[in-house]
């Protein structure tokens, strides 16, 4: 589970979800890189499709930050 902190900071720039530019953002990747991930099934952060747009909740990015955090230790 992610940390309020992490949530909160992701919701206050970004919204409720991230769409594909944002997530490549957080991620430190390009979008063409994020989407070979996505299409390889190799991305890490949850993602779906919604009106043939691709999003990620932030919930899911925190979590992954943070999960990024304690591989680091």
């Amino acid at each position: 589970m992610s940390s309020l902190v992490s949530q909160a900071m992701i919701f206050e720039k970004y919204g409720a979800r991230l769409n594909t530019d944002q997530l490549a953002e957080v991620l430190g990747i390009s979008k063409p890189a994020l989407y070979n991930q996505i299409s390889a099934n190799r991305c890490q952060v949850k993602t779906y499709l919604d009106a043939g747009k691709r999003w990620a909740d932030f919930r899911d990015v925190a979590e992954h930050l943070d999960s990024l955090r304690a591989l680091a230790a």
